[in-house]
């Protein structure tokens, strides 16, 4: 039976109140940094398992819970979660060596607010996600989150799940 995921990043301190009916389906939810409070994890973690790593605006208690770096396989799927990557041929210095070293089938990342899912050509058969931001501070426009399924060493289709235009909002609760 596949293992469905929710795949989420850059909530800066906002939490949508449609997050609990978008993850109901979901087996996991991931959140790839930038939580901006623990009240936002406590609540995500409520929905579902949360599996998540630290991004540049958190500090205390949520780099305390969270790695920077979480390296897990799911089914027959390695993945690496870390908030800033870069993205394929431009990979931060400190994700481009771990590379040369191996590569996970899925890199997922955050920090750019930009959605992007690409297939890696440096690094064949390892492909690259990034799920935009879910929250209002950036320069994105579109609040989205992914979905996807794992079904032993495959990944199912990512499916973009768009919550409306990013507003001016700081907080939200």
């Amino acid at each position: 039976m596949p293992v469905e995921i929710g795949i989420i990043s850059d909530t800066h301190s906002f939490f949508d109140e449609r997050l609990p009916e978008v993850f109901e389906s979901v087996d996991e939810i991931w959140h790839a940094g930038d939580f901006g409070n623990a009240e936002v994890a406590d609540r995500l973690a409520q929905i579902k398992p949360l599996r998540g790593v630290y991004g540049n605006i958190d500090t205390g208690d949520l780099r305390q819970r969270f790695p920077e770096d979480l390296f897990f396989q799911i089914e027959d799927v390695r993945v690496w979660m870390t908030h800033i990557a870069g993205r394929p041929g431009r990979y931060d210095p400190r994700v481009k060596d771990r590379l040369q070293e191996g590569h996970p089938d899925l890199l997922v990342c955050g920090h750019s607010h930009m959605l992007r899912i690409e297939n890696d050509k440096k690094h064949p058969g390892m492909r690259y996600v990034n799920p935009g931001a879910a929250g209002h501070h950036g320069a994105h426009l579109e609040l989205t989150l992914l979905k996807c399924s794992i079904d032993g060493d495959q990944v199912g289709k990512f499916r973009v799940i768009e919550l409306g235009p990013r507003g001016r909002r700081s907080k939200t609760s």
